[in-house]
């Protein structure tokens, strides 16, 4: 493929050039047409095409519908210059400078830029990438800039961009270059996805256990719900209960269970051995008597009188 440098002056021109070039994409003005800037070409370097994209549209999409012809490629896209974001398939990333980012040429894809950006877009074929990563996954990700794998794809990608007359090449140095960057690509996106997986729970730790802080300044009040913490932590209840479903628990399982335990601390105490158990079951947010010791002797094995006088017990004989 030789080289193809296109200035459009209309949206028209810019359409008719993007779709040449990267496929089957829809362009939303963000202002009037005479503000509207779009630049785009391609160039073979090395076996592989890199296409160079400039504009301020408000919004570059393709939908579920696009042309099966258009399947044959993945494109390892690198933000050079401004703020974008792209969404595939339902997943969202937000690009600065220097995030590299494969996407898949089948799928809804929407490209929304944040003013003027810049980005270079690698057409790598798709089997291939399918090939390299031997499973079935989606093509969609950012690479990671803290490993090995991530900063030589950079690197790759900077020495091909920078290369503004393009180069053509034997087909042995175009399997070798191909090679390189489906082999780089699988340890960099894998690398991402951990350190996502890290960060999303250290999170979600964090953020259970301020749940966890929220739920014991809050057991005397009957009106403790997973409602109520929701509220209070500014999530959802579905991600509420998510929080407690990662470690085997549930919320509600979690704010009796601790509500219990208040109650038999009290119940052993040999200083409180004239308040009634009924006090201590509502001072701690039991509402009904009857329920509080069903779950007590369920939880403890021992009906609250029982519990509360074998602790008493306990405490004469050790005082003896």
């Amino acid at each position: 493929m030789h080289a193809q440098h296109i200035t459009p002056s209309t949206l028209e021109n810019w359409q008719r050039s993007m779709q040449s070039v990267c496929g089957n994409y829809e362009t939303r003005l963000a202002f009037n047409s005479a503000l509207f800037i779009g630049d785009v070409y391609a160039k073979e370097h090395a076996g592989l095409t890199l296409a160079h994209l400039k504009t301020n549209a408000g919004l570059i999409s393709r939908n579920t519908k696009a042309d099966r012809d258009d399947d044959r490629y993945c494109f390892l896209v690198s933000q050079r210059s401004g703020c974008a974001r792209i969404t595939q398939n339902g997943v969202t990333l937000d690009l600065v400078p220097g995030d590299l980012v494969l996407m898949d040429s089948l799928g809804s894809c929407e490209i929304t830029p944040h003013g003027l950006i810049e980005h270079a877009s690698l057409h790598l074929p798709r089997q291939q990438v399918l090939k390299s990563f031997q499973c079935d996954r989606p093509l969609f990700g950012k690479a990671s800039a803290h490993c090995s794998s991530g900063r030589m794809l950079r690197l790759l990608i900077d020495q091909l961009y920078m290369n503004e007359e393009g180069t053509q090449t034997d087909n042995n140095e175009a399997q070798a270059m191909l090679a390189a960057f489906t082999s780089l690509l699988v340890p960099a996106l894998e690398q991402r996805e951990r350190q996502a997986e890290i960060a999303d729970s250290i999170a979600g730790n964090s953020l259970r256990r301020q749940a966890q802080q929220l739920i014991e300044e809050s057991l005397t009040q009957p009106s403790l719900s997973p409602v109520a913490l929701a509220k209070r932590l500014h999530i959802s209840v579905r991600q509420l209960y998510r929080l407690f479903e990662e470690q085997g628990d549930s919320v509600c399982r979690y704010i009796q269970r601790t509500r219990l335990q208040r109650s038999a601390s009290d119940l052993s105490n040999p200083h409180l051995k004239r308040e009634s158990i009924t006090a201590i079951a509502y001072k701690w947010g039991f509402t009904d008597s009857a329920h509080f010791s069903r779950a007590f002797k369920k939880q403890f094995e021992l009906s609250p009188k029982d519990y509360r006088a074998g602790a008493f017990l306990d405490s004469l004989g050790s005082a003896h």
